[in-house]
This record gives structure tokens, C-alpha cells and sequence, in this order.
């Protein structure tokens, strides 16, 4: 099964080797048809840490690395 790739924006870089990145999804609420934006906060694994606080990144699955990583950073992204 192929790993899922996400991409956010920077919000925390101050635990070691760990970022936390922010995920926004657009989509039309399925009574209301309504657009709704809902955002949810990821901790990735950064092993050289060097992304910093607004970069936007893609972060991708992985095993298990401590009790709330579950994702590791595997590039910038790109903005738009």
C-alpha cells in the first residue's frame, strides 16, 4: 500500500529532530454544501533539523518513531 504524502506549513520547531506541521483540506460539507476549511497539526520527523517555523513542507509516512511521530519530512513543497 503506498505511503500518504501531505502538505503543510511549519508551525513548531522546537522539540529536537521534530517539526510540527499544519495541514489544511478544503471540502463542501455534505449536507449543508457549504465549503469548509479544517486543519489538523502533524509532528514529523526531522532528522537534520532544517526546516524552520512557515516553511512549507511534504511530509510522508512512516513507522513508528515515538509516541506522537508518525510522519517524516521528505522535502519543501511548493506553494500553490
Amino acid at each position: 500500500m503506498p505511503k500518504r504524502i501531505l502538505q503543510g506549513t511549519v508551525v513548531s520547531d522546537k522539540g529536537a529532530k521534530t517539526v510540527v506541521v499544519s495541514v489544511d483540506r478544503i471540502f463542501t460539507h455534505p449536507l449543508y454544501q457549504k465549503t469548509v476549511r479544517r486543519s489538523k497539526r502533524y509532528h514529523a520527523h526531522d532528522d537534520a533539523d532544517t526546516f524552520k517555523v512557515g516553511d512549507i513542507v511534504q511530509i510522508q509516512e512512516c513507522a513508528p518513531k515515538s509516541k506522537l511521530k508518525r510522519w517524516e519530512v521528505i522535502g519543501l513543497g511548493s506553494k500553490g
